[in-house]
C-alpha cells in the first residue's frame, strides 16, 4: 500500500487525455513516485546536514535534483518560509496552496516612483605611481589609513587606541576559524615536548616515527611549520633544538599522506638558516655545528627533489643563495661550508660542474691563506674536504675508458688541473691518483 494518493495519478492522467487508467498501473506509479520523492528528500537532507543547518530549504531540494541528474524546479527559491493555506473542494478532499500577499492597488498607485538608477560607467585611476599613492578622491586619504592602523587587532590589542580613532566598537574577526580537536591538540603538545626532551632518546624517536607514518596529521601541518620557524629563530645557539627541528622537517617530508606544498615557502628559511647560518651553536667548539649543516643539506636535497617540479623557481633561488654564501669571503667558514654542500645537495653533478668548479681557482687562493692560519685551519680543512667531496661526485658522471697516470704525464696533468681549479685543489686531486677524476675535471 503506497502512501501516495492514487487519485492524484488519476487527475494527472485525465489532464493528459488518458480517460481510463488501470488500478494496477496507478498503484505502480504511486510506488515509483514515493521512491523518487524519498530519494530526493534523502539527498536534500544530506546537503542540509553538510551545510550545518537544521532546516531543509528549497535550495537543498534544487541541489538534490541536480545531483540526481533531474531538471530542477524554477521559481521556488525564497529567503522566507512559505505559508501554505488549506481549501476544501469536497468532502475529504483538501487542497493546499501557497498564500500570496495581498497588494492594495490604491497604495501601489499612489506610492512615489523609485529613483532612476545611474547608468553604468567605468573610470580608471592610478592606485600608486612608483610606489607612491597619489592624493585623489578615489584613493583612501591619510586620515583613513591612520584610523585603520589604530583598529585593535588580536586578543591582546590595546582598546584605548581604538577609542582614540573612534572605532572602539569594532571587532576584528579572523577570516578562517581553524578548529582542532582535543585529541590533536594533546598530540601536538606531546610531540613538541618529546622532541625537545634531551633525556629520552627513545621518546624522541617514537615522536619522529609517528610524524613520519601517521596519515591523520594534515590539520597539524601549519602548526608544525610555525613551531619549526619559531624554535629555529630563537635557538640559534642550541644545536640540540636546531637538530630536532631539522629531523622534524625531514619526517614531515617523508610522510606521504601530508600535503606540504603550500608551506614550502615557510619551511625553506629555517632550513637555510641551519645550512648557511652565520653563527650556530656555542662559541667554544668550532666543529660542533658541521653535522647540523650536513643534516640541513640532506633536508634541502629532499625539498628540491620532491617540490622543484611544482615550483619552478625553487631550485634556482636556493642555488643562488648557496652560491652567494659559498663565494662571499666576509662570511664565516661555516657558512662557506654550508654553501658548498648545499649546492651539491640541490643540483648534484650539474651544479658542481657549472657553479663550483669554475670558482675553485679563485677560492683556492683564499683557502691557502686560511690553512696557514692556525686559528682557522680546522674549519678550513672542513671546507676543503667538502669541495674535494664535490669534485669526487664528478667521477660518477665520466663515460669511456681512461688511461693511467704515468710519471711523465703526472706533471702535465697537474698543471692542466691547476689551470682549472688552482694549485691547492690540483694537489688534492693528484694525491688520490684517480685518472677518472682527473678526466672529469678537465672535461668541465
Amino acid at each position: 500500500m503506497s502512501v501516495w494518493n492514487p487519485d492524484n495519478i488519476k487527475d494527472v492522467a485525465e489532464s493528459l487525455g488518458v480517460a481510463s487508467l488501470n488500478d494496477e498501473v496507478q498503484q505502480a506509479f504511486c510506488s515509483d513516485i514515493e521512491f523518487r520523492v524519498s530519494q530526493v528528500l534523502e539527498e536534500g537532507l544530506k546537503l542540509m546536514r553538510h551545510s550545518k543547518r537544521s532546516t531543509l530549504t528549497t535550495q537543498d531540494i534544487v541541489q538534490a535534483l541536480r545531483v540526481l541528474n533531474v531538471e530542477p524546479l524554477y521559481g521556488y527559491e525564497s529567503t522566507r518560509p512559505l505559508r501554505f493555506g488549506e481549501a476544501s473542494i469536497g468532502p475529504g478532499q483538501p487542497l493546499y496552496y501557497v498564500e500570496d500577499e495581498e497588494v492594495d492597488f490604491e497604495k501601489l498607485i499612489n506610492a512615489p516612483l523609485p529613483k532612476v538608477p545611474r547608468e553604468i560607467s567605468f573610470t580608471a585611476h592610478w592606485l600608486a605611481v612608483e610606489g607612491v599613492q597619489p592624493s585623489i578622491p578615489q584613493n583612501p586619504t591619510t586620515a583613513d589609513s591612520r584610523n585603520q592602523e589604530l583598529v585593535p587587532r588580536g586578543p591582546s590589542a590595546n582598546p584605548n587606541l581604538a577609542a582614540m580613532s573612534g572605532n572602539d566598537n569594532v571587532t576584528v574577526k579572523p577570516l578562517v576559524k581553524h578548529v582542532l580537536s582535543k585529541e590533536l591538540q594533546l598530540y601536538f603538545k606531546n610531540i613538541c615536548s618529546a622532541l625537545l626532551d634531551e633525556s629520552s632518546n627513545e621518546y624522541r624517536l617514537a615522536a619522529l616515527a609517528s610524524i613520519r607514518s601517521d596519515p591523520g596529521l594534515h590539520q597539524l601541518v601549519p602548526y608544525f611549520v610555525q613551531f619549526i620557524a619559531e624554535k629555529v629563530t630563537h635557538n640559534l645557539r642550541n644545536l640540540f633544538v636546531l637538530t630536532q627541528m631539522m629531523q622534524l622537517t625531514s619526517a614531515m617530508l617523508e610522510n606521504q599522506s601530508l600535503f606540504v606544498d603550500p608551506y614550502i615557502a615557510s619551511l625553506v628559511p629555517p632550513i637555510l638558516t641551519c645550512l648557511v647560518g652565520r653563527h650556530l651553536g656555542p662559541d667554544g667548539d668550532a666543529l660542533a655545528h658541521y653535522p647540523l649543516r650536513r643534516l640541513a643539506a640532506s633536508v634541502i636535497s629532499a625539498v628540491t627533489r620532491k617540490y622543484s617540479k611544482s615550483s619552478h623557481m625553487l631550485k634556482p633561488r636556493l642555488a643562488r643563495t648557496c652560491l652567494k654564501h659559498f663565494l662571499d669571503p666576509s662570511k664565516p667558514l661555516g657558512a662557506n661550508f654550508g654553501g658548498v654542500i648545499g649546492l651539491q645537495a640541490i643540483g648534484g653533478v650539474e651544479i658542481v660542474r657549472a657553479l663550483i668548479v669554475p670558482n675553485l681557482k679563485e677560492y683556492g687562493s683564499m683557502m691557502s691563506e686560511v690553512l696557514d692560519d692556525e686559528n682557522r685551519k680546522v674549519e678550513g680543512v672542513m671546507v676543503v674536504g667538502a669541495l674535494v667531496e664535490a669534485l669526487f661526485s664528478l667521477e660518477a658522471d665520466t663515460v669511456g675508458a681512461v688511461n693511467g697516470m704515468a710519471n711523465g704525464h703526472a706533471v702535465e696533468m697537474k698543471n692542466a688541473i691547476a689551470e682549472r681549479v688552482g694549485n691547492l685543489f690540483a694537489e688534492k686531486v693528484m694525491e688520490t691518483g684517480n685518472p677518472r677524476l682527473v678526466k672529469a675535471i678537465l672535461e668541465c
